[in-house]
């Protein structure tokens, strides 16, 4: 566990001497990026700082409700504001990720910015490209690990409604509604301060997980019933989706999350993988029960990485080279795993 008060001086002075702040999250944006960013969003707003955010991409739908959430300016969308954005702030905070490349086509323009630049994150490994990296991996999620920063900063806890909403939905999206990652008894308080705040807990929850299409569902049964393959000998399966499979059933950003999680509920399943087909590329998502590291079979064999049982990666070929390269490398490692699962 890291021991904050080392860093909250110099983020606090950062804050403290900042004119223009901009907050970024990562290509792809999940519930704890766009959690975290609104959280900080809402806390630097309550202090007067002028503050504005961005994202590399577009926003899954499922994220839209939240307060502030319009505000986030979208790179891909409105290049030349968001590059004015750049170029006008003297303090970047970039938040959940730690390399650059999570930029996506921003990435040059914010390394070579003469902002100061943090990153505030909880992946394993961080790059060194920032002047301030504050680093958990201990945390369940980068909201988890900005709000105690924010504790310490502000000396007592700060609460809102739209920070605690924020909050919440980074925290049980990054551990599945609490069925997965490195959430602790810490993690608890947390959620039970926000929840004493007065947040609806049920309402939330139905925006973020029942909140879908009519075809997102027919996608999940299809996903389920034709493309699941189950490997009980290696004690895993997964699933793939073509991109005519993807169009065949309307497909929208945030479909197809949470799928990837769907066959560990396969008694003796303890490793499951997505494979979405792209454009050029496949993308794979990983999770595990148990100690299965996917951080490490990810990072290993998918030029990708994350946490012990959520990771994703990236393979260049055709889906079918994908699924016939991971086949092969899971039959030739998964003795090195066996007491993991």
């Amino acid at each position: 566990m890291t021991d904050l008060s080392k860093y909250t001086k110099e983020l606090s002075k950062f804050i403290s001497s900042s004119e223009n702040t901009l907050i970024i999250s990562h290509i792809n944006p999940d519930g704890d990026a766009i959690g975290a960013q609104l959280a900080l969003y809402h806390y630097l707003k309550s202090r007067g700082k002028n503050v504005s955010m961005m994202s590399p991409n577009n926003i899954q739908e499922f994220l839209k409700w939240m307060d502030g959430a319009d505000l986030i300016n979208v790179f891909i969308r409105d290049r030349k504001k968001c590059i004015k954005l750049i170029d006008k702030a003297d303090l970047i905070i970039m938040l959940d990720f730690n390399h650059p490349d999570r930029l996506g086509e921003a990435e040059n323009l914010v390394t070579v910015s003469h902002a100061k630049k943090v990153v505030i994150d909880h992946h394993l490994d961080p790059g060194n490209f920032t002047d301030l990296i504050i680093s958990d991996p201990s945390k369940c999620s980068t909201s988890e690990l900005l709000h105690e920063l924010i504790s310490e900063i502000n000396g007592v806890q700060f609460i809102s409604r739209p920070y605690a909403e924020a909050l919440y939905v980074g925290i049980v999206t990054d551990t599945g509604n609490f069925e997965y990652g490195s959430y602790s008894s810490n993690t608890f308080r947390i959620v039970a301060d926000l929840l004493d705040s007065g947040i609806e807990k049920e309402r939330i929850l139905n925006l973020v997980y029942n909140n879908f299409s009519s075809d997102r569902i027919r996608l999940q049964g299809y996903a389920l019933n034709k493309r699941m393959v189950v490997l009980p000998e290696y004690k895993s399966a997964y699933i793939f989706l073509t991109k005519n499979d993807l169009k065949e059933y309307n497909h929208v950003k945030g479909d197809t999350e949470g799928f990837v999680n769907l066959p560990l509920s396969i008694k003796g399943i303890y490793f499951s993988t997505m494979f979405i087909e792209k454009d050029g590329f496949v993308k794979l998502s990983f999770r595990s029960k148990g100690k299965f590291p996917t951080h490490e079979f990810a990072s290993q064999y998918f030029s990708g990485g994350g946490h012990l049982n959520a990771s994703g990666g990236e393979y260049y070929d055709t889906l079918d080279n994908t699924i016939n390269y991971f086949l092969k490398v899971l039959k030739e490692n998964i003795w090195r795993f066996e007491d993991k699962m």
